[in-house]
């Protein structure tokens, strides 16, 4: 049945479901801003901080432990780095390549793994710490990106955190992970693409112009400084997910300089203070810097951004899952991107910890 379309207005979006497009990845993500209408008889708590010591004897990242490989940590006062005990990939690989009827394919991916731990401290998180802490970690991020990129044989460097052990962390120590790959990871691979094509479009860059319209709109944007601005993607699929871009069209890390390294630590303990006074509990999340593959070739289409993809959908303790639909057909959200933007946007820029909050109601 063809369907004649009609123009929309953007108020419409609020209440009537509809198809949104990422260019980033150029696919869709299904949104039914009706749905958040429907009774929820699901729990809506928070949960009582965890009390948690300065060091774990027990700690496997804490200074001076004693890893699960054999090895021992020095006894670190700012960030700490090391090659991965348990590396996914590993640098060594022999190269290979399975291949049958175009059906059965298979190819060895050798690279390098290494664990960024943020502070000694092992109760901390990046929303507990400092600026001038998380400063550190940025320069660290640097240095780390700019020896792999060196390396002839890694394609793509990835930083990425995963908070919480609803997101799969092992380990409760403030940390991250850097994988370096001799290829290009699927998700880098698509907006690298997406990227070039709208360049040789439009002669501009797709995530500069983008920033251009959210600074119009102001609709979806939760904080921003000279530098940085973290905003709710009008695409975005999780509840609370959000985009770091910033503001400075650079293709990576390395090229940041000292007043944006600063800027990029501020809007981090920005986001992530936000993320944890939103429901009063320290919020779990996926983290990821996406920058231009490190192949030695220019890539002046790329900019440089991060992805924050947090599962909570209602409280400290109500995640949003991937099932059914969203498994066989795309993904789908209730929640306007620009309300969780606004409940982002409204919440007070200092820890819920450090300022009590009175409890948050149902939303």
């Amino acid at each position: 049945m063809a369907y004649k379309i009609q123009p929309m207005n953007f108020s419409e979006l609020a209440s009537q479901p509809h198809r949104r497009f990422n260019p980033l990845t150029r696919e869709w993500v299904l949104v039914s801003p009706h749905r958040a209408q429907r009774p929820w008889q699901g729990q809506v708590e928070s949960v009582p901080p965890e009390a948690a010591a300065q060091y774990d004897p027990n700690c496997y990242l804490c200074p001076g432990n004693a890893r699960a490989g054999g090895m021992t940590n020095p006894a670190y006062t700012e960030t700490f780095v090391f090659d991965n005990d348990f590396a996914a990939l590993k640098p060594d690989t022999p190269a290979g390549e399975v291949q049958e009827k175009g059906l059965l394919v298979a190819r060895s991916e050798a690279g390098r793994c290494r664990v960024v731990c943020f502070s000694p401290r092992h109760d901390l998180t990046m929303a507990r710490m400092s600026v001038a802490e998380i400063r550190h970690v940025v320069d660290t991020w640097v240095r780390e990106f700019s020896a792999l990129a060196r390396d002839p044989n890694i394609q793509s460097v990835q930083i990425f955190e995963n908070r919480g052990a609803m997101m799969g962390c092992s380990n409760p120590h403030p940390h991250g992970q850097i994988w370096a790959n001799q290829s290009l990871p699927n998700e880098l691979a698509k907006e690298l693409a997406a990227f070039a094509d709208y360049r040789q479009l439009h002669g501009t860059t797709l995530l500069n112009d983008y920033l251009d319209l959210e600074l119009k709109k102001q609709e979806r944007l939760v904080c921003a400084n000279k530098h940085f601005v973290l905003l709710v993607p009008f695409w975005a699929v999780w509840p609370f997910e959000t985009l770091l871009v910033s503001r400075r069209c650079v293709s990576a890390l390395d090229e940041l300089h000292d007043e944006e390294r600063t800027a990029l630590a501020e809007i981090l303990r920005q986001a992530t203070v936000r993320y944890d006074n939103l429901f009063r509990t320290s919020f779990p999340y996926t983290m990821g810097f996406h920058q231009r593959p490190t192949d030695g070739a220019e890539y002046p289409e790329f900019h440089l951004h991060a992805h924050f993809y947090p599962p909570l959908l209602r409280s400290a303790t109500i995640k949003k899952f991937m099932v059914g639909y969203e498994m066989l057909g795309m993904p789908q959200r209730d929640i306007t991107p620009e309300t969780a933007a606004q409940w982002l946007r409204e919440v007070p820029a200092q820890h819920y910890l450090d300022l009590p909050l009175p409890p948050i109601s149902a939303r």
